[in-house]
């Protein structure tokens, strides 16, 4: 089969796209999807730079252009090595095509997105021992995927494959980030990076909750970030906290960041007293500094977002459905230009996700 093969850590050389891979076979409990397209996220460029790694110190746009390769030990998001070679992509979406012993049939044939986090059947809620879709187990850049039949969640929208391509990894990634701090109907919410795949599903489906949104991105981007149902847009600048709190009338119940970087501090002070701020990605560096009385003084929460229980996928599946939640396809790149995808990317002048068409009859979808 057609796949792009990471074959080591590093820049894009190491993504090689081969036409001579085995095709895996459904083992006990699980299925063979055919892929039909796979979103690009900060993930595979992460994974492909040992970036999760202690040794880089530096956010993953800045990683990116310098060449910094973390080391070997600790490189994968879990903090362990990675096995080369591997196939990464994470938003798998495609039709069942086998399935294994064990298995009901009656997923044949069925269009569906992947669960990207690949637990313990035995444990299922545990957050120990996991592994992610493109990381400890081959995902989606290729022609198919072998996935636990747990995963896969059946989709009947009217939505094409390109579309159903952006919600896996950004999508279940925001809805677990406002899971965890219960966000609510009534409540204020700030989103420091409204623009890339994880900030429009946060202003989405902070919307959907009945949340009042405050977004921030690029002047460039701020007519498409408003578009999806952000209350107000601020322009990313100095002094972006304080300006937020200000569009917003007062401090925020929550702040939804996956920016991280020098403002950090600031986005902790634009907070209520007991207000919540929850993580899932660090694009502009991940040491910061905080002071910590600001932390205890005003009752604050932290919360970071990596590994999710299964409800909240099934949650994303039914806001999906639902129509809580659109797609913004940024760009689709067929398979053999995944490179050019990933440096489109990481240039973050896009809104939305860019998407592999797997399939090279959605190749031409602009």
């Amino acid at each position: 089969m057609r796949a792009a093969v990471l074959t080591g850590r590093g820049g894009p050389e190491m993504l090689v796209v081969r036409d001579d891979v085995p095709v895996p076979r459904p083992g006990p409990g699980e299925v063979l999807i055919a892929v039909a397209a796979c979103g690009v996220n900060n993930t595979d460029v992460n994974t492909r730079l040992g970036w999760y790694s202690r040794s880089v110190t530096s956010g993953t746009d800045t990683a990116a252009a310098g060449g910094e390769v973390g080391r070997a030990e600790d490189a994968t998001w879990g903090g362990t090595g990675l096995t080369f070679p591997r196939i990464q992509g994470a938003d798998v979406a495609g039709r069942v095509v086998a399935v294994g012993a064990g298995v009901d049939d009656t997923l044949l044939g069925r269009r569906v997105l992947v669960d990207p986090w690949l637990r313990d059947p035995t444990d299922p809620s545990s957050r120990e021992n996991v592994g992610y879709l493109g990381s400890e187990a081959d995902g989606g850049f290729a022609e198919f995927c072998r996935v636990p039949a747990a995963n896969v969640h059946p989709v009947e929208v009217d939505l094409d494959d390109i579309e159903l391509a952006t919600f896996a990894c950004s999508g279940s990634t925001a809805e677990h980030m406002l899971t965890r701090v219960g966000l609510t109907a009534g409540r204020s919410i700030a989103v420091p990076g409204a623009s890339g795949g994880v900030g429009t599903s946060l202003v989405q489906l902070a919307r959907a909750r009945g949340a009042r949104v405050v977004a921030v991105c690029g002047e460039s981007k701020a007519d498409a970030v408003a578009a999806l149902g952000a209350d107000e847009v601020v322009v990313r600048g100095p002094d972006v906290a304080a300006r937020a709190v200000e569009a917003n009338g007062g401090p925020f119940d929550v702040v939804a960041d996956v920016v991280g970087g020098d403002d950090v501090a600031s986005w902790l002070d634009a907070l209520k007293r007991g207000g919540r701020y929850v993580t899932s990605g660090a694009i502009a560096g991940p040491l910061v500094t905080v002071d910590l009385r600001v932390l205890y003084l005003n009752d604050l929460e932290m919360y970071g977002a990596t590994v999710f229980p299964p409800p909240v996928f099934a949650a994303l599946v039914e806001r999906v459905q639902a129509g809580d939640i659109r797609p913004v396809v940024a760009g689709v790149y067929p398979l053999e230009e995944i490179h050019a995808a990933q440096e489109a990317f990481i240039a973050k002048r896009h809104v939305g996700s860019f998407v592999i068409a797997v399939d090279p009859a959605l190749a031409s979808r602009t």
